[in-house]
C-alpha cells in the first residue's frame, strides 16, 4: 500500500460526513453478554442474506468474534430513543440493568431495537486496523420506529 500523507483524524473527519445509523454487535462467550456500540455496519447480499461489520482489533469484541465457540452475532439497529445504550456500549457505562436485553435461540440481542439480525460467521477477513467480520442472517425482525443516526461525531434523529 502507498503511503497517501492522509493523517487518521483527517480521514475519520472526512468519513463523519458520512451519515450512519447505530448498531450494537452483541455475543456471548459462556455466561457473559457482551455488547459493542459500531457503526460500522452493512448489507453486503440479498442472495444470500449476508451483512459485514467492521471491529477494531483493539476491541475487547473483536477478541471474542474470533473466539472458535462463538459461532454466532447479533446486529441491533438502535431506535432514536436508545442514545443511551449507544454510549453504554461504547465505553460510558451506565447502570447494567437498564440494558433492556432479550435471547433468541442463546444469543443476546437488545429489545426495543428498530432491528436485529442473527447472524451466522461466515468469513473473518483481516483489513488494516480491524477484522471484517461477515455474517450469514438466519433471524431477522424489525419495526418501524425511528433509527438513531451519527453523523459529525454527533448523534441526530431523523424527522
Amino acid at each position: 500500500m502507498t503511503d497517501t500523507g492522509l493523517s487518521p483524524q483527517e480521514f475519520r473527519q472526512t468519513l463523519g460526513r458520512f451519515a450512519s445509523g447505530v448498531t450494537i454487535i452483541t455475543a456471548k462467550h459462556g455466561d457473559q453478554r457482551r455488547g459493542m456500540t459500531a457503526s460500522a455496519f452493512v448489507s453486503v447480499s440479498l442472495q444470500p442474506p449476508l451483512i459485514l461489520v467492521s471491529v477494531d482489533t483493539r476491541a475487547h469484541m473483536h477478541a471474542l468474534l474470533l473466539q472458535d465457540d462463538v459461532t454466532h452475532f447479533g446486529v441491533n439497529v438502535l431506535s432514536a430513543t436508545q442514545r443511551h445504550l449507544s454510549d453504554h456500549f461504547a465505553g460510558r457505562p451506565g447502570p447494567e440493568d437498564q440494558v433492556p436485553w432479550f435471547e433468541h435461540e442463546g444469543l443476546p440481542l437488545i429489545g426495543g431495537s428498530v432491528a436485529q439480525l442473527v447472524c451466522r460467521k461466515d468469513r473473518v477477513i483481516e483489513a488494516g486496523d480491524h477484522t471484517l467480520f461477515l455474517g450469514f442472517v438466519e433471524y431477522s425482525r424489525y419495526t418501524d420506529d425511528d433509527p438513531l443516526v451519527y453523523f459529525r461525531g454527533q448523534y441526530h434523529e431523523l424527522g
